[in-house]
């Protein structure tokens, strides 16, 4: 886009959010399950999709990321690129936080800045390129970038903004509720740890009040559990209807089966950096003299081994689709010339052989529980089927909480990992996933199988840099090319959308699939 077709484009967008807000809705209460904990209430300090769709509730964003990926105006209502590196945001008057306080510039400068110098770093694939955030006056915000960022403002829809006065505010701080102020559709009531939130509604929500004037988000990811606790009526809506459950909600008249389609890639991520990795060994459970995971026709042998389709189809009772690459055909950077995978068994027993592992080895298989849509039963699966080859595979399965801190800490060999691709293009993974590991230039962040190839640095940096979109688009291509003909991240499928709900309520799935309750509406 030129610089006049994005300010033309913001203007439309807030002329779009000038809607009236909605009257004042009757005391109604609403409880959803959610089917991966949230670890944290503070918006700055872990990243990952279960906790940035909480702290939704409750913060808002300069700009509102919605369903389908669109930039829609939030708490700025309009922005302009004045040149390259520089960009001019109009922030909405009359907002208040939640405690009565005027929201206005420096609460966004203080939030952009908190954000990108956290110590935990999990913010930096959106922060890396901010250099500077001032504040012109009470309402405007210019935001300097170090070099031209054509996704600045997706990453800006990412960051959350807090009031200054808690800039300094530790996380426990957040997660009590003393800094857990907001501007967003609902305030803070409680919080319970590895259990609940209950959050009230904001009455005087700039864009109106929500329909439920209390909402409780349950931590449900046991499948079993968060089933029963629709159909006893215990929760209105949940994430990741369980496939058992499927037969018994379309047979009953209480309940509706949400679908929808989801962005999210779930893939097999691996040490491909380290000469000894953790958790691999030769079959009598001897160390190894060398990593099996660095040759290409070892990770190539895996990959032709899992019968994807048979996964999804069912494992997974249809709620995924096979995936060869980031995305999808239809969005920016995929890739023609990404060679698919197919599953073929006595190949795979080929490559092995001729990459010197006739006899195979041993591994363990890491993954969470209750994260991805059937989880554990996949990794049982995908487990099976590399058995087959001749590579012994033990699954450890481990609560998302404590798993998730492992795999950034690079503590596994082989592990189940997911990326929703809400920019709908390859920019936003690949910065995070296979750019090198590096703190100061805020990319590699969930790296954690040590890729690192220079080609592949080097097209992501040009891509990232790169305003024109028909000069961008083929980087990113390339850039699929190079992870997945190299296999570097082993492709398994693009998760669906699947959510039961009581049929007194409807709700629109999003493509990052964040369960919001301001969107929840009754039917």
């Amino acid at each position: 886009m030129t610089r006049r077709e994005f300010g033309r484009g913001s203007l439309i967008l807030a002329a779009a959010a000038s809607m009236p807000g909605l009257a004042k809705a009757k005391d109604t209460a609403l409880t959803i399950g959610v089917a991966a904990p949230f670890t944290t209430l503070d918006p700055h300090e872990q990243s990952n999709s279960p906790n940035n769709a909480t702290s939704r509730h409750i913060f808002d964003s300069l700009i509102n990321r919605g369903g389908k990926a669109e930039n829609n105006p939030q708490l700025a209502t309009n922005w302009n690129n004045t040149d390259d590196t520089h960009w001019e945001f109009v922030l909405r008057k009359n907002v208040k936080f939640h405690d009565g306080s005027d929201f206005t510039a420096k609460d966004v400068v203080a939030s952009l800045l908190r954000a990108r110098d956290k110590p935990s770093q999990s913010f930096a694939s959106y922060t890396r390129n901010i250099k500077q955030v001032t504040a012109k006056d009470p309402h405007t915000v210019v935001v300097e970038t170090t070099v031209p960022d054509p996704m600045i403002l997706n990453s800006l829809s990412r960051i959350r903004i807090i009031s200054a006065k808690y800039a300094k505010a530790d996380v426990s701080e957040f997660d009590s509720g003393k800094a857990a102020v907001g501007t967003g559709p609902f305030k803070y009531k409680s919080y319970m740890p590895g259990d609940r939130l209950v959050v009230t509604r904001n009455e005087d929500y700039f864009a109106g009040p929500a329909h439920w004037s209390l909402v409780t988000l349950r931590i449900l990811p046991d499948n079993g559990a968060r089933l029963a606790n629709l159909l006893s009526g215990d929760a209105d809506l949940i994430e990741n209807l369980p496939a058992q459950g499927i037969d018994r909600v379309k047979g009953s008249s209480k309940f509706d089966i949400i679908r929808g389609q989801s962005t999210r890639l779930v893939f097999l991520g691996m040490d491909i950096e380290r000469d000894k990795t953790p958790d691999i060994t030769a079959k009598d459970g001897s160390p190894l003299d060398k990593n099996p995971l660095k040759d290409e026709r070892v990770r190539r042998a895996m990959l032709m081994s899992i019968n994807r389709k048979a996964i999804v189809d069912r494992v997974m009772e249809g709620n995924g689709t096979v995936a060869h690459q980031f995305v999808a055909e239809g969005y920016a950077g995929h890739s023609d010339d990404v060679e698919p995978v197919k599953y073929d068994p006595e190949q795979a027993k080929k490559l092995l052989d001729e990459a010197g592992w006739k006899d195979g080895f041993r591994l363990t298989l890491h993954g969470p529980s209750g994260r991805y849509v059937d989880d554990s039963q996949v990794l049982q699966a995908v487990g099976q089927f590399l058995a087959r080859i001749g590579i012994e595979t033990k699954v450890n399965v481990m609560p998302w909480a404590v798993y998730s801190e492992k795999y950034n800490d690079k503590l596994y060999g082989v592990y189940l990992a997911s990326w929703g691709i809400n920019t709908g293009e390859v920019s936003n993974p690949a910065l995070a996933l296979v750019a090198k590991r590096d703190s100061k230039a805020g990319t590699g962040r969930y790296n954690a199988g040590g890729v690192d190839d220079p080609r592949l640095n080097a097209l992501i940096k040009e891509a990232t840099r790169t305003l024109d979109e028909k000069k961008r688009t083929p980087l990113l291509e390339e850039v699929s090319e190079i992870t997945f003909n190299n296999l570097y991240l082993l492709p398994m499928h693009y998760e669906n959308v699947v959510m039961g709900a009581k049929k007194t309520i409807k709700y629109e799935p999003r493509g990052d699939k964040y369960t919001l309750a301001y969107e929840v509406k009754p039917a």
